[in-house]
């Protein structure tokens, strides 16, 4: 469905050498070294530089080698649901999981909800965990996907153009290596942190972790916030590797085998519930409404919990 020699690409990237790429693959450095050069003449765009030290992507090499690993996880995931479509039930939600919108947190509600919806089934579809996915998923729930479950607030509705009901306000946590010094703890305070690199998503993308931010900065200024753009795993390596601090929630104690998430003695939260298309169908709107049942209101809030129509 794509370009093959986009995967040779990848690969030459990845190990710096034609020799290393060709090792991999199992076929000759000469093969792989025509592979790029044919790509780079189809697409006239210089990939890498050559020089006697090895091989360096061009700012071209890097635009394209981002795009590709999206291109070729979207291709394989395209499969994927073409294949799951023909076994597909008209009682069946289609529920999306990745590493930071983890499905089984949905799933501990089932058992609530089955008593009032007792037909649905479920099928959960993985997707890799990407802006350029998320962006997509989103606004296209109902298509691929119908339901995800993760954190958010209107602002991300709104960007994300989907809607969500809310089912519970999540406790904003810490993760931290099991190295880090703070591990140890079971619960923290703040001044625990002091002196410490706290990473937060940056401004703008939640008013509660602004919430958080702006009491830092103006009651704990021996914190240390540092912003970043996009939960993955790549940022929970970071805070392992780097010994940081990242702010998570309690439902991804498990995202990362090296990270402990440990409450924090502060009453800053996030929502939690369920994302969903703004024109959601008959099913879908059946299994939100099974779901609210489930959570008998958690917040307090009625009706108002719920952002959607």
């Amino acid at each position: 469905m794509y370009n093959p020699q986009l995967d040779t690409f990848l690969r030459v990237a990845d190990a710096g050498s034609f020799n290393k790429a060709a090792e991999e693959a199992y076929i000759t450095p000469t093969a792989v070294i025509k592979q790029i050069n044919l790509l780079e003449a189809e697409l006239d765009v210089k990939l890498f530089e050559r020089t006697h030290r090895g091989l360096t992507l061009t700012k071209a090499g890097k635009s394209l080698y981002q795009d590709t690993k999206y291109i070729i996880q979207y291709c394989r995931d395209s499969v994927t649901r073409a294949k799951n479509a023909m076994q597909e039930d008209t009682n069946t939600i289609r529920i999306g999981t990745s590493a930071t919108t983890p499905a089984q947190l949905l799933m501990q509600l089932w058992p609530k909800m089955h008593e009032h919806c007792p037909d649905i089934k479920f099928q959960i579809v993985p997707f890799e965990n990407t802006p350029e996915n998320a962006r997509e998923i989103l606004a296209n729930l109902g298509t691929n996907i119908d339901v995800i479950g993760g954190i958010f607030d209107e602002t991300m509705l709104h960007l994300r153009h989907c809607d969500g009901l809310r089912l519970s306000c999540e406790p904003l946590c810490c993760a931290v290596s099991f190295h880090h010094r703070l591990a140890s703890k079971d619960k923290l305070k703040i001044e625990d942190l002091y002196g410490e690199n706290l990473l937060l998503m940056h401004r703008d993308w939640s008013r509660y972790v602004d919430g958080l931010r702006d009491d830092i900065w103006k009651n704990h200024p021996q914190i240390n916030v540092i912003d970043f753009d996009f939960y993955d795993v790549n940022i929970f390596n970071r805070c392992e590797n780097g010994n940081d601090v990242l702010m998570a929630i309690p439902g991804w104690a498990n995202v990362h085998p090296l990270l402990k998430v440990i409450p924090v003695e502060w009453e800053h939260c996030i929502p939690y519930g369920i994302l969903h298309s703004p024109q959601p169908t008959e099913l879908v709107k059946r299994f939100l409404s099974a779901a609210q049942a489930a959570v008998k209101d958690p917040c307090g809030q009625g009706d108002r919990c719920y952002t959607g129509n």
